[in-house]
């Protein structure tokens, strides 16, 4: 090979390789003289490559390159980086080991397995762009990891050419954690048991994590393990710092001093009514009919920011955590006990610090005025929706004998009959979707999965709470109060496109840009439906995620012009911000939070919020799975709830459990996903698969690790609404039950047939589970 070039980097590239290809600087010279985006192979003709394994090392570094921030990439085009702006961001890990970066506020950006190497999920980090892909999607380099948010982990113990390690579970499965042998044998910790260990350095691009065992778990009941483990994962703060708690502990019952100059509201009869299972009770209600007609409504919520002040320890650690977590019974709270079950619960027939919503509304249920005032009250009764929606029902001594109390129930109820008009009216949106709650054992596995039935208690209870919050985002907006509002924005085109497509199927109208009534619209013509849950889920899958932030943009799905959140600041940190800036406003003192650092506070917020749902997922999902694995090989009957290119999820009828179907085991014939349809439709026998279809199933197998369960069909009972024959190939045959069904991570394609050669494929999809090696 003749070389056409002077290398600054010759001498040490030539000590490197025995056939010396253009060092970095080389390369970033070149670029900097054409001064003109370069290709692989214009890189190839420039240096005068003609052997295969150097113009592939050339190759190789180029990426090296654009992985380590030294040059950029769009498309095929290599470049000069410029002094690219760095952001804050923060990791996000999935269950698959893929990560990104969520910048605050902005763009996200992919992160490669060479970056991944650095964190954990949930990291805050300095990240940059360094090359757009084919997909125009951004990648990032990390500059620098702010903050480590795991502190420990729960794992295996595994072993790897005679060195330990610690191998946590998803999102952080790609980082083996390293444990000498010496605090092993210490410990008399054995190859396959679980343990919990404490971090002492955190990983870099070539090292692996090293840690220090904490506690061994081989004596616990995975059920047991799955919450302490997730919390852990996910970076969950879990303990309270002493500072913190006793900070809580030192406050006392309110005083004389401490209601001087509140609005005096003990005589009135509020009352609180949540779950049976409640421990804390941020709300509390009553109704009066006014004079003249119409209603007053006094909203009742606990008066956090009397105890949690900006800048000291009990306020850090709760904007840290943003909002409590749970998971099925089990919760991690935003506050100490001493505040969220005690001072700051409005505990029934003792005195509670509180900020009051006062409403009047006209005869019709609209809201002619409200003011805001921090109060004192006594709440007279703790009441459950049960109780309430007995009451409702007749029963006269569902709850206590109390005049004012009975007075005050049977106004919120005819209101509530108010109100509920005027919500069909704007059109806000009532899914019918089932929920859920399960009983457990002993060792905290599932007992039963049950649904749960919501009464007329819970929808008055809301809608009282909705009139609070909507109120409290007009007062912030007429009074310039800088404060975060919950934004729920319009759904964006392509997802209307595959809803348009669906609902016309269905021989319904819905234009290219949807309102909330067009939405009701589908709701109220399909929900008497046998597959009323799985429309609707295709509609909800439409809807953007809502989210905290500084600027209004509405809430679609309620139907409000503004919307923000003033009831819960027990469990919700923008609750708590909110009650401080309106106390601001009206005190006439500069508000705590605004400009910039209100921004910052509405992204920080929503990531935490999202941590938690994600968290809380995790276990149920995991949860449910492990149930599951009781009833491998029972047969089950469940509805089709989304199709796939790959295969059919179903959702079980009287478990409420998901699990995947596999078109390879739909019988022995070729199906094409019809996206419009939502089907898989088989192209020699015309059988067809689609959403809201009824199947016997088998469980086949479970996959804890994946969260994953995969059925196999017995039996297709219904399409369309109608009963469908049992013949072949609807009923799987002998070869079928012997197949050995496949995961997720398996996917198998299904037989090609050569009339199809110009149909859509269903393509084999996979994924390896490799660990990230540090090479």
């Amino acid at each position: 090979m003749m070389k056409n070039w002077v290398d600054p980097e010759a001498k040490n590239e030539a000590q490197r390789y025995d056939n010396p290809i253009p060092s970095r600087t080389l390369i970033l010279k070149t670029l900097e003289t054409h001064n003109t985006p370069q290709s692989h192979a214009e890189f190839v003709d420039h240096f005068n490559l003609s052997d295969e394994k150097s113009i592939e090392a050339l190759s190789h570094r180029l990426s090296a390159m654009v992985r380590d921030g030294q040059l950029g990439k769009e498309g095929l085009k290599f470049h000069v980086l410029a002094d690219q702006p760095t952001y804050e961001a923060t990791v996000y890990i999935n269950n698959k080991g893929l990560g990104n970066a969520k910048i605050d506020g902005e763009k996200e950006l992919l992160l490669p397995e060479r970056e991944l190497r650095l964190v954990f999920n949930g990291d805050r980090v300095k990240v940059r762009q360094t090359s757009v892909d084919r997909k125009g999607k951004g990648w990032g380099y990390i500059e620098e990891v702010l903050q480590h948010r795991v502190k420990q982990v729960i794992g295996t113990l595994k072993t790897h050419d005679g060195e330990y390690y610690i191998q946590p579970a998803a999102p952080n499965q790609h980082q083996p954690i390293t444990l000498e042998k010496e605090l092993v044998d210490h410990a008399k910790i054995k190859d396959g048991e679980t343990i919990r260990v404490a971090l002492d350095t955190y990983p870099t691009r070539e090292e692996f994590a090293t840690s220090h065992i904490v506690q061994s778990m081989a004596d616990k009941a995975d059920t047991e393990i799955i919450i302490p483990q997730t919390i852990l994962e996910y970076g969950l703060p879990y303990e309270f710092p002493k500072e913190v708690v006793e900070e809580a502990e030192r406050f006392k019952e309110p005083s004389a001093q401490e209601t001087q100059g509140r609005v005096d509201l003990r005589d009135l009869p509020l009352v609180t009514i949540d779950g049976e299972d409640a421990r804390d009770f941020d709300d509390a209600v009553y109704a009066e009919k006014r004079p003249g007609g119409g209603y007053r409504v006094v909203v009742a919520i606990a008066d956090v920011s009397h105890y949690v002040k900006p800048e000291h320890p009990l306020d850090d650690e709760a904007q840290e955590r943003g909002t409590s977590v749970y998971f099925p019974h089990f919760v991690l709270p935003m506050l100490p006990k001493a505040l969220s079950n005690g001072l700051c619960s409005l505990n029934p027939h003792v005195d509670r610090l509180c900020m009051v919503c006062d409403l009047t509304l006209s005869r019709a249920g609209r809201v002619t005025g409200y003011e805001f005032y921090p109060s004192v009250m006594h709440s007279q009764a703790r009441l459950t929706y049960t109780q309430v929606g007995r009451f409702f029902d007749g029963d006269s001594q569902a709850i206590p004998e109390d005049r004012g109390i009975r007075k005050s129930i049977n106004t919120l109820f005819q209101l509530y009959q108010v109100l509920k008009t005027l919500r069909a009216e704007r059109h806000a949106m009532e899914f019918e979707t089932v929920e859920t709650y399960m009983t457990f054992d002993e060792l905290g596995g599932i007992k039963e999965i049950l649904p749960r039935s919501r009464n007329d208690a819970h929808k008055l209870i809301e809608e009282c709470m909705l009139l609070a919050n909507v109120a409290a985002a007009e007062y912030s907006l007429k009074n310039d109060i800088p404060m975060l509002y919950r934004v729920h924005e319009p759904p964006e085109f392509s997802r209307i496109q595959k809803v348009r497509d669906f609902v016309k199927l269905l021989g319904l109208p819905f234009p290219e840009q949807p309102t909330q009534a067009d939405y009701q619209a589908v709701i109220d013509a399909t929900k008497d439906r046998i597959d009323a849950t799985t429309i609707h889920a295709v509609l909800l899958r439409s809807m953007m995620q809502a989210y905290y932030g500084a600027k209004n943009a509405g809430h679609f799905g309620l139907a409000y012009e503004a919307y923000t959140h003033f009831t819960s600041p027990i469990r919700r940190y923008p609750d708590l911000l909110l009650h401080r800036a309106i106390k601001s406003h009206l005190k006439q003192k500069p508000y705590p939070v605004s400009g910039a650092e209100l921004d910052n506070a509405g992204e920080h917020f929503s990531q935490t919020e999202r941590r938690a749902d994600e968290a809380s997922r995790s276990v149920t999902s995991w949860l449910k799975c492990h149930y599951m694995q009781q009833h491998l090989g029972e047969e089950f009957i469940g509805h089709v709830s989304a199709v796939t290119e790959f295969g059919l999820f179903v959702t079980l009828k009287d478990l409420y459990v998901d699990g995947m179907m596999h078109v390879s085991q739909l019988g022995d014939d070729f199906f094409v996903f019809d996206a419009p349809t939502q089907s898989l439709v088989g192209q020699n026998r015309g059988q067809i698969f689609g959403l809201g279809d009824e199947i016997k199933i088998k469980v086949a197998g479970v996959n804890l690790e994946e969260r994953k369960i995969d059925f196999v069909p017995v039996q297709q009972i219904t399409h369309a609404g109608r009963t469908v024959r049992s013949r072949a190939p609807r009923v799987v045959t002998e070869n079928n039950e012997k197949k050995k069904p496949s995961s997720y991570s398996k996917k198998k394609p299904a037989k090609k047939k050569p009339e199809t050669k110009d149909k859509k494929k269903v393509k084999k999809k996979s994924k390896s589970n490799a660990k990230a090696k540090k090479d």
